[in-house]
Formats: C-alpha cells, structure tokens, sequence
C-alpha cells in the first residue's frame, strides 16, 4: 500500500470529476484527455516497473546484479535468454521466486527457429536423446568453427540452441506440454531466495524459463518499484526480442534504463536506435529514461573508442541529465569481493567458486579477474603515488589477483567501484525513485490537467457572463428580439442566397454526386436509344415514305432514304432527350428543395412569419422555367441532327467510303429490293454519322446548357428572394409580437436554468480542483496547483486564493 499524504487519497475521483465536467460540454468534448489518464494512472499506480532494455550481452543483468549487489540474475557473454525477470519488493523474512517454465511446445518452437537460422537440416523432436546428442555436436562444432561462442551471431545461435536443450533435459519433469507451469521455491525444496537465485542463474536452466519473479528486500525497490530485466532487442529467437519492444509500449512501464552498447562498440546498432525511437513513443514513460553506456571499462584502453563515445554522447544525448558511464562487470563483482579476505582468496574460493573449476583440473580465470588486473595496471585510474601496483609474468592471473588485493585491500576495490560507475548510477537512481519519483508522477498529472482546467475555467465564464448579459425582464426580452428582426431577416436572405450559389456550383464543377447520376443516365439513355434505334431502323418502312410522298414516281433514291432516316432519328432521341431533361430537373429541384426545408435559415423564417416567405413557391415556378427552357433547348440540339455531320462527306474519310459503296449497291437496279438488299449499309452509314453527333450533345454541348441554364435562373432568383425575405419585415413583426411574450418568458426561464447548471458546474469544478490542490501543496508542488474560478475579488481584482483572473479571455 502506497503512503499518500492523506489529501491525496480521493485523488483519481478529483481528476475523474474535471474529465466528467469537460465531457459534459460539446465544444470541449473532443479534447484529447489520454495524457490526463496515462499520468493519473501512473500518479496512483501502487507499482512502477522500471525495464531494463537494451541489446544481448549489453551487461543489462549485471548492471541491475550491481545495483542490488546481489548475484539474482543469470549473466553470461554471448548468451541471449528470452526469460523475463521481475523484481519485487519483500520483507527479509518473506523472501521469495517464482519459477514460471516454458511450454515443450514453445521450447520446441525455439528449437525450430534455432535450427533453420543455425542450417541444420535435422527437425528437432526434443525428446530423442540421440536427435539432442546431434544438434549438440553440430553446435559445439560451429562454436569451435567460429573461435567461440561469443565470437560470432552464429556461435551465439549455436549457445542458445545448447542451453536450450540441456536445460529442456534437465527440467523435463517439470515442463508442461502446452501451458506455463509455475512453482514456488518450496517445491523446489530451496531453503531461501540465495539458493533458488543460483537455480536459476544457470545458464540451462534460465534457457527454460519463461518468468522469474524475485520477491527481495532493498530500498530500492520501496515505494513499489518493481525492475524489470528483459531479453536482448537483438536476441537469436525474434520472438524473445519482441517481448522487449511489446514491454517497452505496455502502459504499466514507467520508466527506461537503457543499456547501450557504444562504450564496447563505437557506435549505436540499428535496435538500439529503433528502441530509442519506441520509447519516445510511450507517453507513459515520457522522459523517465536512464540512458547507461555500459561496459565503459573498455574505453579506457582505446582512445579512439573512448572519443567516439563521448562525440556520441555529446551529439544525441546531450539534452538528457540522466547519462552514466557503468561497467557492470566490474561495479558488482567489487562490490561482492568487498565481504571476501585472503582466507577465501578474495572469492576465488567462494564468490567464483563455480567459475574457476576446469575441466582438466586446472584452475580457470574468472572474466572479473582478467578485467581487474587489467583495470590495476593499463586503466591509467590509479594514482601511481597511492597505487604502486604490478602484474607479474611469472604468476597466474589469479596469484596476481590475489597478490595485489592482499598488498592494497579494500582501499584499492573502493577505488574501483567508484571508477566502475556503478555506485553513482545507484546513487541517482536511489534519489529518483526514493525523493524525485512521486513528486515527479504528481507534477506531470497536474501539468496534463492545467490545460484542460484553463479550457473549463474560460468556458464557463464566458457562458457565465453571457447569460448574465442576457435581459431578465420581458419586456426588454422582447425589445431585444425585436431590435435585431430585421438583421435576422436580412441574415436569413442572405444564407438563402449564399446556399442557392454553392448548389449551383456544385452542378458548374461536377462535385454533386447526385446530379452527375441523374445526368449519366440521361447520356446512358441517349446511346441505348440510338443503339435501338439503329438495330430496329427499317428501310423498307423508309422506301414507301419516299414513294408515297412521291405518287408520280415508282422507285426512290438512295438518298430520300437517308432523309427519312435522319428526320425519324432526329426526332426519336429528341423525344429522349427532352424526358431525360425534364427529370434531370424534377430530381434536382427535389432534393434542393429537401436541402432548403432543412436548412437553418429556414428554420429561422418559419419561427420569425410562420411561413418560409414564399421560397418554395418561386422554387415550384422556377423548376417549370428551367424544365421547359431545357425542353426548347433538347428540340434545338436534335433538330440539328437532321442535318449531317460537317466532315461526313470529306475525301479519306471512312464515311464517305461507306456511303459510295452503300450507293454502289443500291444502284445494281430499280425497284425496292436492291435498296432493301442495302439495309445493314444503311444502317452503318447511319450509325457513322449519327454516333458523332450524339456523342457531342450528351458529353459536351446539353451539359453546359443544363449549366448555364441553372445559373441564368436561380442566381438572380436568389437575390430577388432574399430581397423580398427583407421587405416581409412587417409581416414579421406583426407575427412575432403575438408570439415573442412567451417565448422570452420561456428564454428567461432557461437562461436561469443554465446559469444554475454553470454555477453547479463551476462549484463541483472548484471543490475537485481545490482537493487537487490540497494534495499538489502536500506533495510541495506548489507552482503546479490547478487554476479555481472565483466570484470574489481582492484589490488587485485577481483570486485571493491562486492568483487567477476571472475575466481570463478566450
């Protein structure tokens, strides 16, 4: 349970309360409030978790080991786990871990993965001892190919793949099929949280495991911070890198410590570059990143590494006061061999016990003894008159440990703690999370808040001092209306108008959907029309018009033909043009007008002369003019068809290569039967001609007719509208007189009640802002306290009590 100051113990009902108000108000109801929640969330929070992010082999495990100066977590180079570590804070007698086992379906999975990366051909059935014996040669092989299991990716790969395995074997008992096992340290018979630890450092074991959950006691992990150690950003199984990423965006991550690799490389690696760019992202975390280059003790042995560095730090991280400088390796293991003496070798015996056994006997060199020795002699840290230390050939690197830490003691390992860096990051982390951290939630949440308190407070005093503004009489309700009818009408004519122009010039630049429907299937209706009537054109029919028009003659021209043609074409697809016409503008009217009756202005009129002035009337009257000057204008544009098309008859022309070879077949004689022979020529001359002509009307010419025709008519019918709307002011007046008695009885009634409904709102927004307030001044925050509205003011004509005018302008 966290220790709020008692004003803060309503804090998430205060804050909840002024998102409330704010949602209650339409103009402010698309303010974004996830900030607000984000930071009141972590503001109550009763932990925050801490990650601790960054690439494989980064030292992320050591580094937190250092903090705590306890060996919790498993740390090996070059080995890449996809365990999840979490850390917890417990009394000392209730000490615990957690043990939480990947599914055989999952390892088996890794397994997969592993293999394919790795090249081998072999499907892993993890539960074949001689399938595992297999996968374990071909590791070991390519581990020895690469000169080490650190050397390379693909020997790393081949590590993973050998941990997998052998912890898979060694924990099979306790592995499900396809669900998590969980076991507490008692099951495993572990007597205290030391022995379950060393458990599950094992480099097999951690292989295996999902979850480890340590439940110890430190002050740093107080006030529920919880550290969170997660798998490399670059491990061999992707999946374990994306845990990372997905921990990195979860809301319950407060803050980053993020292990960079630069002090051992130069230079940053894409992943880390990417994870940098996602904690930007996290609004949770905002700027609560620790930025650790660790592993700093290898800059002091290349100058070139050590100012390619500090150029990297001075260029992107320059904005940043949390940057350290750390060797994990070092800052632990000091901090461990400080307990030890020449009786147990300074841990050779104890603390590396397990490290330095070989396999043929001999005695191996702990990593922390080689980097030791070498910090004492090549680091250039060690005052030469205080530390007169040597490393001598004759001797094993551990004699030479144990030698110069039995000549210097605990003098020169407090020397090397503080070089290693670690002890200063412990410092400053300690002071953020004991002193900065809760101070630093609070003053973030009331920071998100202001802005949103600054837009309630000037909002309700604007409707404040406009209802205030407003007559409380009826008689001087009434004067008001009626002073300002005749800008109401003027008003409305001229939203009228201004609705009528923007209509119209949805038409002239084809962005009214439903107009350019109506329109396609007038042009869909025009080609169907001629397609019919060129596929049902019977020259027969034409031949006894020409003959009986004719009494005198027996036979008929080729080309009296074609004028009976092109009159009954003509006036064919005039017949279809004028109906289209004549329902393009019934459908456009229709839904101009549905637009009008639901406009505001309209609203407007019918409230101000019962009536909408005549504006449907002259729409009805209009609708007729438009309607037949589209007909007159359809009987012009076909009548012109009757006529051919000005090229139908020039040289080179296919046309006229058609109508030469149509009148060499009908001249073959006399009577009706040649031309009748002809009629699929007819028809196809016909088509060549009409096709054209057709084609231009329905794409060009009737489109800006039916445009300029609806522009001719209603502009000036909108003017003269809003014009007569202005010159029915009497009307008006006469109207609203019998009806504004009431209605201002009724406006001063519901402008009380909106100003009690401000005044409630204003009293609920102060008692949560005054409690939020109480507890921002408990916290000592007191240049962060949130803004009240007041009704009183002192002689400066400000808030007595914050400071805030009440006049604020929006």
């Amino acid at each position: 349970m966290l220790d709020f100051p008692l004003q803060c113990k309503n804090l998430k009902e205060q804050v909840e309360s002024i998102l409330q108000l704010l949602q209650q108000e339409p103009t402010l109801r698309s303010e974004d409030i996830t900030p607000v929640q984000t930071s009141l969330s972590k503001a109550i929070s009763p932990k925050f978790e801490i990650v601790f992010a960054g690439a494989f082999s980064a030292g992320k495990s050591m580094l937190i080991n250092a903090l705590l100066e306890r060996e919790l977590l498993y740390s090996a180079e070059g080995h890449a786990t996809g365990t999840e570590c979490k850390i917890e804070y417990a009394e000392v007698d209730q000490e615990r871990v957690v043990l939480t086992f990947l599914s055989e379906a999952e390892i088996r999975e890794q397994a997969v993965s592993l293999c394919q990366q790795l090249g081998f051909k072999t499907v892993p059935n993890i539960n074949q001892a001689d399938v595992i014996n297999l996968l374990r040669q071909g590791s070991e092989a390519i581990i020895q190919q690469e000169g080490g299991e650190s050397k390379s990716e693909r020997a790393k790969q081949a590590k993973a793949l050998m941990l997998l395995l052998e912890g898979y074997m060694a924990n099979r008992d306790r592995i499900s099929t396809v669900t998590n096992a969980t076991y507490s340290m008692e099951q495993f018979n572990f007597s205290n949280l030391k022995e379950a630890a060393g458990y599950a450092r094992r480099g097999c074991n951690s292989a295996v495991l999902k979850r480890i959950e340590y439940y110890c006691n430190h002050p740093l992990l107080r006030d529920g911070n919880v550290i969170i150690d997660t798998p490399g950003i670059d491990a061999p199984v992707e999946k374990d890198a994306q845990l990372t990423y997905a921990k990195i965006q979860h809301p319950d991550t407060s803050a980053v410590v993020c292990v960079l690799k630069p002090a051992s490389a130069g230079e940053m690696t894409k992943e880390e570059t990417e994870l940098l760019e996602l904690m930007r992202e996290n609004t949770g975390v905002r700027d609560r990143v620790f930025y650790i280059f660790n592993r700093i003790d290898e800059t002091w042995y290349n100058t070139q590494l050590r100012q390619r560095l500090d150029d990297l730090i001075s260029g992107q991280f320059h904005n940043s006061s949390k940057v350290y400088k750390t060797s994990g390796l070092l800052g632990f293991y000091g901090s461990q061999i400080k307990q030890t003496s020449q009786k147990d070798r300074f841990g050779l015996d104890s603390v590396f016990a397990e490290s330095i056994k070989g396999l043929d006997g001999k005695e191996e060199t702990p990593q922390f003894v080689y980097a030791f020795n070498n910090y004492c002699v090549n680091s250039g840290k060690l005052s030469s008159t205080k530390f007169r230390v040597s490393v001598n050939g004759f001797e094993t690197p551990n004699q030479n440990y144990v030698r110069i830490l039995g000549d210097w003691g605990n003098e020169l390992i407090q020397q090397l703690i503080q070089d290693s860096g670690t002890e200063e990051f412990r410092t400053a982390i300690t002071r953020y999370l004991t002193e900065e951290k809760r101070p630093q939630l609070f003053k973030n949440l009331a920071d998100d808040l202001e802005d949103i308190c600054i837009k309630l407070k000037k909002h309700y005093q604007t409707v404040q001092r406009n209802l205030d503004s407003q007559p409380q009489e009826i008689e001087t309700m009434k004067a008001q209306e009626l002073q300002g009818l005749n800008q109401q009408l003027q008003q409305i004519g001229k939203d009228f108008s201004e609705h009528i122009i923007e209509e119209v010039n949805h038409v002239i630049n084809n962005s009214c959907d439903s107009f350019e429907a109506d329109f396609k299937q007038l042009q869909s209706r025009m080609i169907r029309r001629l397609d019919e009537l060129l596929d049902t054109f019977s020259v027969a029919y034409a031949y006894r018009r020409a003959t009986i028009s004719h009494p005198r003659n027996a036979t008929a021209p080729l080309i009296a033909i074609l004028v009976e043609a092109f009159y009954y074409l003509a006036n064919q697809l005039e017949d279809i043009l004028v109906e289209s016409s004549q329902q393009v503008v019934a459908n456009y009217f229709q839904r101009l007008i549905k637009k009008i009756r639901k406009s505001e202005y309209y609203r407007q009129l019918y409230r101000l002369l019962d009536c909408d002035g005549g504006i449907e009337q002259e729409m009805r009257i209009l609708e007729k003019q438009v309607s037949q000057a589209l007909v007159s204008a359809a009987s012009v544009e076909c009548d012109r068809f009757v006529r051919e098309s000005p090229r139908f008859y020039d040289e080179g022309t296919f046309s006229i290569y058609q109508f030469r070879q149509t009148l060499l077949q009908t001249s073959q004689g006399y009577d009706a039967e040649s031309i009748i022979e002809a009629e699929p020529a007819i028809r196809q001359l016909l088509k060549l001609d009409f096709e054209p002509k057709v084609s231009q009307t329905i794409r060009k010419s009737f489109r800006q007719t039916i445009n300029q025709t609806l522009k001719t008519q209603l502009l000036p019918m909108a003017d003269q509208q809003a014009d007569e709307i202005l010159q029915q002011y009497p009307q008006a007046r006469a109207y609203l007189e019998k009806t504004l008695e009431q209605e201002a009885e009724e406006k001063i009634a519901n402008n009380r009640r909106l100003l009690n409904i401000v005044e409630e709102n204003i009293a609920a927004y102060n008692s949560a802002a005054s409690n939020i307030n109480s507890c921002l001044q408990a916290m000592q925050l007191y240049d962060h306290l949130l803004p009240v509205i007041g009704d009183l003011f002192d002689t400066d004509g400000k808030f007595a009590n914050n400071g805030f005018l009440v006049s604020d302008v929006v």
